[in-house]
């Protein structure tokens, strides 16, 4: 770090910009009946998902939030209602022009909602922020088989390795599939989305669940009841159809820490205290996590996340 370059690297516009979206955000909510909340970033647990590292501090060891989710659940178990949050979010080992170890996320969980509903409602909030008035809904099915002509769902790991061997330049063996389907999802879907507006992807394979409920499709097919939001190729937001089942959301972080051991990563400790809340009882309910600097980005026309923060 250059101690004479003592600039934030956001411009005034930008902030300026950050501070009207806020504004606009609260407005949103505010007429909705939708309770801001303020949750601390420090924890004793950690995320264990094994595609995601937390930032740590030591003396005692604690963790910075990947994101205010498990925290948020108490507060709905303890009967809050409807809430939401602008919070910041950590992460170690995220950087690059979209990604940033320190980045602002909305939160908002709507009790009483399935993940349809809550799409219908992110919509609604990008329409009232900016002009991105098209709105289109595809499954994770369907847009392999426009763009690649493949399910997903049915897919053997030879096609898979196939394909990503044709269309990027990876060259290696790998036999887990939801790495290829990642590859792919990245390299050749992810930048024609949300050309025209927003696309929502749905139904994920049942393998890519993370915290979302898992249930058959019209087709039969067990699937993650999950969607991601794209605009001009960029990621926005992610969102589930919340699991409310304490023994699977356990089961869930013992796979994730075994994953991470035969990954060479180090096991973290679960959120016990996500757990207790769960047996006392998650309302049923839908949440989404939504990138606000991602989305002054695209307002601004930036081509790297640091021109958007200080």
């Amino acid at each position: 770090m250059n101690p004479s370059d003592w600039r934030p690297s956001a411009s005034i516009e930008a902030i300026r910009l950050r501070a009207t979206l806020y504004h606009q955000i609260r407005r949103f909510f505010q007429q909705r009946d939708v309770l801001e909340v303020d949750t601390q970033v420090l924890s004793r647990s950690a995320t264990t998902d094994p595609n995601i590292e937390s930032l740590q501090l030591a003396n005692p060891l604690l963790f910075l939030q990947t994101s205010p989710e498990f925290v948020m659940k108490r507060l709905l178990a303890s009967g809050s209602g409807a809430i939401y949050q602008i919070a910041k979010a950590f992460r170690a080992g995220e950087e690059g022009r979209r990604h940033h170890r320190e980045f602002t996320m909305l939160e908002w969980y709507r009790p009483g909602f399935d993940y349809w509903q809550l799409m219908d409602e992110v919509a609604a909030l990008l329409q009232d922020l900016a002009n991105w008035e098209q709105v289109e809904k595809i499954s994770y099915r369907e847009i392999f088989q426009r763009r690649l002509d493949i399910d997903p769902h049915l897919a053997e790991v030879s096609e898979l390795t196939a394909l990503a061997q044709l269309y990027t330049d990876y060259q290696d063996a790998d036999d887990d599939k939801d790495v290829l389907l990642d590859l792919l999802m990245s390299h050749v879907i992810e930048p024609q989305l949300g050309q025209h507006g927003l696309t929502f992807i749905y139904d994920y394979p049942a393998s890519q669940c993370a915290l979302a409920k898992v249930e058959f499709d019209v087709a039969g097919q067990l699937v993650a009841q999950r969607f991601e939001l794209y605009v001009q190729g960029v990621e926005l937001a992610n969102g589930y159809q919340e699991l409310t089942d304490w023994r699977e959301q356990q089961n869930r972080f013992e796979q994730d820490n075994n994953k991470r051991a035969g990954q060479g990563l180090v096991e973290l400790p679960m959120d016990q205290q996500l757990i207790a809340a769960l047996k006392q009882g998650l309302p049923e309910c839908s949440g989404v996590a939504l990138g606000v600097d991602r989305i002054l980005m695209l307002l601004l026309g930036c081509e790297d996340i640091k021109e958007v923060v200080c």
